[in-house]
């Protein structure tokens, strides 16, 4: 009794282990599906039909309006900055961003004439120097990205570096795993 107990024990160890170690194989020998690049004929049809989406309609809408036209402006104006990575002067004007902004840290600031949210993606040893930031303070930065959305009514530039008085007092940290 003591081996028909002790043999079917071990046949159930055995086709354990085979059922787990063939499954696992499975997963290794998977092919990785890498997705090929869309064609421009096959961007153009995506295009068009995510512009008949009411999301499309209301950004089509959005680009049309005044405040649209005002923004993509705005934002065509900062992008010759960054792309060549210039300094530019901001001033900035307030600490309040737009009502619903998940933009994380920010202020608004004047840039050439023009209003802009400015974002900071700030590390928690980065904060004291933004927090001491003040009203009218003129700042020097360089931006990585320019962006806009119909949510808001200013273009948003998210800084590289920030500096006041001559002193750096934001500089992005590069990220992790890059």
């Amino acid at each position: 009794m003591k081996k028909a107990i002790y043999a079917l024990a071990l046949l159930l160890v055995v086709a354990g282990g085979l059922v787990f170690a063939n499954r696992e194989s499975k997963k290794d020998t998977a092919p990785k599906a890498t997705p090929r690049p869309l064609t421009a004929a096959e961007r153009e049809a995506e295009l068009k039909k995510w512009e008949a989406t009411p999301a499309g309609i209301r950004y089509k809408q959005w680009e049309a309006s005044p405040i649209g036209i005002k923004v993509l402006s705005d934002a065509a104006t900062i992008r010759k900055h960054i792309n060549a990575s210039e300094n530019m002067e901001a001033v900035v004007t307030s600490f309040s961003l737009p009502p619903g902004s998940r933009l994380g840290f920010g202020v608004m600031a004047r840039i050439d004439g023009a209003d802009y949210i400015v974002t900071f993606e700030p590390e928690k040893s980065q904060l004291e120097p933004l927090q001491s930031l003040k009203v009218d303070d003129k700042l020097i930065i360089k931006g990585h990205v320019v962006s806009f959305a119909p949510k808001y009514s200013y273009a948003i530039v998210a800084v590289e570096y920030a500096e006041r008085d001559g002193k750096m007092i934001f500089k992005h940290a590069p990220r992790k795993g890059c």
